[in-house]
């Protein structure tokens, strides 16, 4: 669960981290009135669970009340990179000596928490990583010893020596959030040093393990303040595992790992997955039924590509679930169906005597992803 900024910057309170003063503006009024506060000059920030806010219009730095009212307005009229936008932060302007940058989070391949610290902060750490590695100090950390005196030594000392032990107490305090809070990231980009010599958090960014949450009570009632697309609300009722992306190829599978294998093979095809979902190990027809008209209810899906492979699934109550979801509403893209394992042949059976027009069979995941690719315009060469 990725939290916005202001929870972040919440939780950095709690832990003793310094932040800038802010306040959380629903309204143009609002955004004005917080600018007054801060003596007329502040920072607007558009709060979303996504990146890139600074290069993307995200972030304004305004001079006047008007000018907050002006650039929040256009903020939550015009969301942000696809995304709604329901509130703003704004925040006092700080006078910033120099940008750096500190992280912790868990690799899960090896159960080791992982420290990142770089003097370059305010830019895209995947960039610099990739670019210029050297200029990024990593520290592994085994969670049974957690935070030692040596790691801390080892990423500030890639900070200058004027900023290092206010960065040293926010480096220590983080490490205390992630474990406290089950995070498996926290993130300060840029963390700043100001021309008085004060280290503040500037930005926040914290992922919370969804696994986690039944023991975070706290946290897991911030999910009730995110604004939710109307798709993904429908999917959450219905009690389906579903998560919204950019393309037009609606997914349906079951089965983490099977969905996550049908968005790669999508996307060799040249085409982009619309959305993730899965139905579970023991879908029933009832369930089919209502996953296809959660995809459908998108208007960005010009294809659905249903995967299902049979264990606990049968495929004859798959079958029979797609055609009782087209009884009930009307579908206007096609959808390519591909049926394996148990029951598979009477899946297809029935499916074949139905000759419903907008169901498209493939016998394998590749053809079936590949006349997907197709149907939604988006092929590869």
């Amino acid at each position: 669960m990725d939290l916005y900024e202001h929870m972040g910057k919440d939780l950095f309170r709690a832990h003793g981290i310094p932040v800038p003063q802010g306040v959380v503006a629903r309204s143009p009024e609002e955004a004005a009135e917080a600018t007054r506060r801060f003596g007329g000059a502040a920072v607007v920030k558009v709060q979303v669970q996504a990146g890139g806010r600074g290069k993307g219009g995200g972030v304004a730095l305004v001079d006047s009340p008007d000018e907050a009212a002006r650039r929040t307005a256009r903020m939550l009229a015009e969301g942000f990179a696809g995304h709604p936008v329901d509130r703003v932060l704004v925040e006092e302007r700080l006078p910033i000596e120099r940008e750096l940058y500190a992280s912790f989070l868990l690799d899960r391949s090896s159960g080791d928490y992982v420290g990142l610290a770089t003097a370059e902060g305010g830019v895209e750490i995947e960039a610099l990583a990739a670019e210029r590695p050297g200029a990024l100090r990593r520290v592994r950390i085994d969670p049974m010893l957690g935070l030692r005196p040596y790691h801390l030594r080892e990423l500030t000392g890639v900070f200058p020596p004027s900023a290092r032990e206010g960065a040293a107490a926010i480096v220590r305090c983080l490490f205390s959030l992630l474990r406290e809070a089950d995070a498996t990231l926290v993130e300060v980009n840029p963390l700043v040093e100001l021309v008085d010599g004060r280290v503040v958090a500037l930005d926040a960014k914290v992922t919370i393990d969804d696994n986690a949450l039944v023991r975070q009570p706290d946290l897991a009632a911030l999910r009730d303040r995110f604004p939710i697309d109307e798709v993904e609300r429908r999917a959450r009722q219905a009690g389906l595992q579903y998560v919204k992306l950019d393309g037009r190829v609606g997914i349906i599978g079951n089965g983490a790992g099977l969905v996550m294998a049908t968005l790669d093979v999508v996307a060799r095809y040249g085409a982009r997955a619309a959305n993730f979902l899965d139905v579970g190990g023991g879908a029933s027809a009832d369930t089919m039924a209502t996953s296809l008209e959660v995809i459908l209810s998108d208007p960005a899906v010009r294809v659905v590509l249903i995967n299902i492979f049979g264990g606990i699934t049968r495929c004859d109550v798959v079958a029979r679930g797609v055609l009782e979801a087209l009884g009930r509403i009307e579908a206007t893209v096609p959808i390519v169906l591909r049926l394996d394992g148990t029951n598979a042949e009477e899946g297809r059976r029935i499916i074949a005597e139905a000759a419903h027009p907008r169901i498209v069979s493939a016998p394998t995941m590749d053809e079936a992803a590949a006349q997907a690719a197709r149907l939604a315009g988006e092929a590869g060469p």
